[in-house]
């Protein structure tokens, strides 16, 4: 099985502070290794040429028959037997190896087939090498340690903004355009800017583009949409004047399809602008599910489960609701069955579902909510009750999410509508 490592593993400062680590180690390491051995060998150098030196005063005493030096002697108790190998074999030689407990460097010479050899303290040099390991291994720590501190303080200001520049950009995705990150680096131009400040600058950039090209397109569907609503007026007078048969008839319903599509492009206008005021007040959940359906004058039915008074404003959660049913008869079957549960509104008919991409992704504009080829014989319309459905109640602070029933729960589509702020109120 393949080995998942922890979420955090994956963050920049996490792979930033291993580089740092592994870095340091290395380059503490080789430094570190260059310099014991550059210690080592001078140490041992000296201690060599020191021996070398009472060897060769032992030598020319020997030769003189005179006492040997202190430390000094022929094939002397503790001498490693390689060195005295090599001395009897006629060459100088130097060694250094552990006698009574302390480190002694050896230096051993031929004398008439036996070893001349000398013998020096060797404890000092061997301390000296030890201190500078632990010298180089505690400064290495400390090096490492610091620049890891000040590497991830680095980093830290570097992700800070990163993080700052990824929340800006969801919020733009969802729908804020205000969003902006900011960075105080492009702000002044003579200030050098970095590759974060960079995109940060470009996101910026564009959300004030993309903003500038919605409020574009909001103000001409507003235009529009108001400069129809004149002509149409005429147009539906003009119609009433016409005489009864089923060209009229044809003419009237166009011109009624006409004005209510001038209407919701008119509200999403506003839902878009953000220039919606909610007027809220208390009001029993049950009855204004009834009221929706009255106005709505479907064959809907109502079941409240559970009734709650919420803090909304009527109207508009009429309106969402009188949208929900809207679409159930046009693109579903019968039965179609509002059920209040608390704060939870539900609408539900029994046809073949919403499409996959408004499940998915929500409704879109002048995209049918039908099912793809199925519902009430693939009905048509312009996706703008749901969208409508949608941005209102964003504007009560509600939430509604699209889903499918499935085969096993008797199918259909079902719009679930959650309200905020609700108080306990008489049950049904």
């Amino acid at each position: 099985m393949r080995l998942r490592l922890p979420a955090w593993t994956a963050t920049l400062t996490w792979k930033s502070a291993c580089f740092i680590v592994v870095m340091c180690c290395s380059l503490a390491a080789m430094v570190g290794a260059l310099v014991h051995v550059e210690v080592t060998r001078q140490t041992v150098s000296t201690a060599r040429e020191k021996a070398l030196g009472k060897l060769h005063d032992a030598s020319r005493s020997y030769e003189a028959g005179e006492n040997l030096p202190p430390d000094s002697g022929i094939d002397p108790a503790g001498l490693p037997h390689s060195l005295r190998e090599l001395a009897v074999s006629g060459h100088r030689g130097t060694i250094v190896s552990e006698y009574d407990g302390r480190p002694i460097m050896w230096a051993a010479a031929p004398a008439d087939g036996r070893a001349l050899a000398t013998a020096i303290d060797y404890s000092q040099s061997a301390r000296t090498i030890s201190g500078l390991d632990n010298a180089i291994i505690g400064s290495s720590v400390l090096a490492i340690g610091g620049t890891l501190l000040v590497g991830a303080f680095a980093v830290t200001r570097i992700t800070r903004r990163l993080h700052q520049t990824a929340t800006v950009a969801r919020r733009i995705t969802q729908g804020d355009l205000d969003a902006r990150v900011g960075d105080a680096r492009t702000k002044d131009p003579s200030r050098r800017q970095d590759e974060v400040a960079t995109v940060a600058a470009a996101l910026d950039t564009m959300a004030g583009s993309l903003q500038s090209k919605l409020l574009s397109e909001q103000r001409f569907t507003a235009d529009v949409a108001h400069e129809l609503r004149t002509p149409l007026t005429g147009l539906q007078a003009a119609s009433e004047l016409l005489p009864e048969g089923r060209p009229t008839e044809l003419v009237r319903e166009r011109v009624r399809t006409m004005r209510q599509l001038t209407e919701d492009l008119l509200e999403i206008s506003r839902l878009d602008s953000g220039s919606e005021r909610v007027e809220t007040d208390l009001h029993q959940l049950g009855a204004v599910a009834r009221r929706a359906v009255r106005a709505s004058g479907t064959a809907t039915e109502v079941v409240v489960v559970r009734d709650l008074y919420v803090e909304t404003d009527r109207r508009r959660m009429e309106r969402v609701l009188g949208n929900l049913i809207a679409n159930a008869h046009k693109h579903g079957r019968q039965p179609v069955v509002l059920t209040v549960d608390g704060p939870v509104v539900t609408v539900r008919d029994h046809g073949d579902g919403y499409p996959e991409y408004l499940v998915a992704h929500g409704p879109q504009r002048f995209r049918s909510g039908a099912a793809g080829g199925g519902g009430a014989g693939g009905a048509k319309g312009h996706g703008l009750g749901l969208t409508i459905a949608v941005g209102q109640a964003e504007v009560l602070g509600a939430a509604l999410v699209f889903r499918n029933a499935g085969a096993e729960g008797g199918g259909g589509a079902v719009a679930v509508l959650t309200l905020p702020a609700a108080v306990a109120g008489p049950s049904a």
